[in-house]
């Protein structure tokens, strides 16, 4: 079983700050550190270091993109499928405080440039039964998901960002949709994400739904339904977990893992990559991951 992550490539641009900078305001920065991100580029290693076979589709600028490919390749993506445009990549400047939460302003380049020709040669390589894996950071991002329901694919969804997607796209094609609780409350439409989960299984009976709930853990509402509580961790930088957390889920999903030991694999990782600066370069392997369940399993 392959899977195809046609999502988003970014440069990022991470300051560490005392604070958000609010409006009109103007405040110096503890650091600066640029690396790759973007959250198909995040979902796709995450994935890779879970032990899948992946494929990234997707767009890099000609001049700039060299840097991305090259960390894709590194961490075992397969980058046959991206393509290069003469325009800048896309990249985001990400604000992390001395909480270690994060605020992101998101730049969308060569991102925002898939066409449909694009589309039918990507998934040309697909098949009935593999995975295809998306975000809301790219352009195309209905007719990608018509597309590849088409060809039998088992079709992934991480809404984020938000905007348009209740308005816009067929989520009753949506396999596996991965929310946070604000995602879950604003497409479900319930006071709590466990509501929300519950009412978009409703709404769509063939979606299972898995939301994190941060320090909470995460749920899953599905055929079957599952429970995992955070690991107690201090946190560094959150900029990545959700994608890491996705990206652990799927790849031990790929390798027929039940769903009880796909929650626990991607809430350890997830908690690993929180004690770590940056997005793809905070994203464990599947050694370390197994290591930490271990160890915590011990101190239990």
């Amino acid at each position: 079983m392959k899977i195809c992550s046609f999502g988003s490539l970014n440069i990022d641009y991470i300051y560490s700050v005392e604070h958000f900078v609010h409006a009109g305001e103007t405040i110096p920065t503890l650091d600066r550190s640029n690396v790759c991100g973007g959250k198909g580029l995040n979902q796709s290693i995450a994935m890779a270091k879970a032990g899948a076979s992946v494929y990234h589709a997707g767009n890099v600028g000609a001049v700039d993109g060299q840097l991305l490919l090259t960390t894709l390749q590194a961490n075992g993506v397969n980058v046959s499928l991206v393509s290069r445009q003469n325009t800048a990549s896309g990249h985001a400047i990400i604000q992390v405080d001395a909480k270690g939460e994060n605020s992101i302003l998101l730049f969308g380049g060569t991102n925002k440039m898939v066409t449909e020709e694009q589309i039918v040669h990507v998934l040309s390589h697909f098949e009935a039964g593999d995975v295809l894996v998306l975000q809301n950071e790219i352009n195309m991002l209905p007719q990608i998901i018509r597309q590849g329901h088409e060809k039998g694919m088992k079709i992934v969804l991480n809404p984020s960002p938000i905007a348009g997607i209740v308005e816009t796209v067929p989520l009753e094609l949506v396999d596996l949709l991965f929310v946070n609780e604000e995602e879950a409350c604003l497409i479900g439409g319930g006071a709590t994400a466990q509501e929300s989960a519950g009412r978009l299984r409703e709404r769509y009976p063939q979606m299972t739904v898995i939301c994190t709930l941060g320090k909470k853990g995460a749920i899953v509402y599905g055929e079957e339904e599952a429970f995992f509580p955070s690991y107690n961790v201090k946190a560094v930088d959150t900029t990545g977990a959700g994608d890491t957390f996705l990206g652990f889920y799927v790849g031990s999903m790929v390798k027929n893992m039940g769903v009880d030991e796909c929650l626990k694999c991607a809430t350890a990782a997830a908690a690993l990559s929180i004690q770590k600066k940056g997005a793809s370069t905070s994203i464990p392997t599947l050694t370390e991951v197994e290591q930490f369940i271990a160890d915590m399993t011990t101190k239990e």
